[in-house]
């Protein structure tokens, strides 16, 4: 059989209402509902081509924007293991070459593994069906496929708002189609503690009772919020949001952090620009040291002021739509 080599790219997601705590780690079913804008500009591209060797090998992919990842031997057979699950869902015995690059950087909190591991499935999809003369499953069959290896992967599926809750993933309508999205990079270093592993510990904290509840409730105000345009009930919402599950990673045991020092800098900087105004950017962060900041249209001027700001300082910055 010739070779025939199968490309795919997918999209970050940053959670808005938190992904943290798990009823399933196989199926890696979520505790409570969560809520995502998409992060169309920070993307993985993978490669997936047959080869003649005994087992599937994983490659850095080299192209033109985007860094090649450097995944150990734990991450390696996690990211294979995956398509190894995706042979065996479609019954394909082919083995693969893999291939993957990211256009920002990997394991330091920016959700690269959400990106990654939808790219993988999405190749799969398309070059199994291929392979065997199928249909192509639509993307919600495929995202669910893809939270086997990544549970925030199945909400890089659907844009630009997703709601994941259970095994399911709905696109969800707000006023807000197009927000514009930074991140200030407070650490690109390896996270110590990664996700998963984060999902296992946090449940160990005595603040994780109650955790479900509270995201729940705010699921449903930050809904009601973004649907009346009310940005600054929206901001408060995901504020207290991601000081909640930090909070979980603080009183964990044992206990463990992303934040540091810079971390709280760009926090105290964005939220005095409410203190200020009253009005500003929705503020959230993910599992790592790293800001993210979404503006609404209007507020470009803003955003780009702080982008200039933020580099000057001598962060990294990865933005979209200024």
């Amino acid at each position: 059989m010739d070779k025939k080599i199968w490309k795919s790219e997918a999209p970050s997601n940053i959670a808005l209402i938190k992904y943290m705590g798990k009823k399933d780690s196989t199926l890696n079913t979520p505790d409570n509902p969560s809520l995502s804008y998409t992060l169309p500009h920070l993307t993985t591209a993978v490669e997936l081509e047959l080869n003649d060797n005994d087992e599937d090998i994983w490659e850095p992919l080299k192209r033109e924007g985007y860094m090649a990842p450097s995944l150990g031997p734990k991450e390696t057979v996690r990211y294979l293991s995956h398509l190894k699950r995706l042979k065996e869902e479609f019954g394909v015995t082919h083995n693969f070459t893999v291939r993957s690059a990211n256009s920002f950087p990997q394991n330091c909190g920016l959700a690269s593994s959400a990106s990654s591991f939808a790219a993988l499935t999405k190749a799969s999809c398309v070059a199994f069906s291929e392979l065997l003369d199928s249909p192509t499953p639509e993307l919600k069959v495929q995202a669910s496929l893809s939270r086997m290896g990544s549970g925030s992967s199945c909400r890089s599926f659907i844009s630009p708002w997703c709601m994941w809750s259970g095994d399911q993933v709905n696109s969800i309508k707000f006023p807000y189609t197009k927000l514009l999205h930074m991140v200030v990079v407070a650490d690109e270093k390896k996270k110590k503690v990664s996700s998963s592993e984060a999902h296992n510990r946090v449940a160990t904290s005595l603040l994780y009772k109650g955790r479900v509840e509270r995201a729940t409730i705010r699921l449903g105000l930050f809904i009601e919020a973004m649907s009346l345009k009310n940005w600054s009930n929206a901001f408060e919402l995901c504020w207290a949001e991601f000081w909640d599950m930090h909070a979980l990673f603080e009183t964990a045991n044992p206990s463990f952090g992303y934040m540091t020092q810079k971390t709280f800098e760009i926090l105290h900087h964005a939220k005095s620009i409410w203190t200020r105004i009253s009005d500003g950017p929705l503020v959230t962060m993910d599992a790592g040291p790293n800001v993210h900041l979404l503006f609404r249209p209007e507020q470009a001027l803003m955003a780009k002021d702080l982008k200039e700001k933020y580099i000057a300082q001598g962060h990294s910055v990865y933005s979209k739509g200024f």
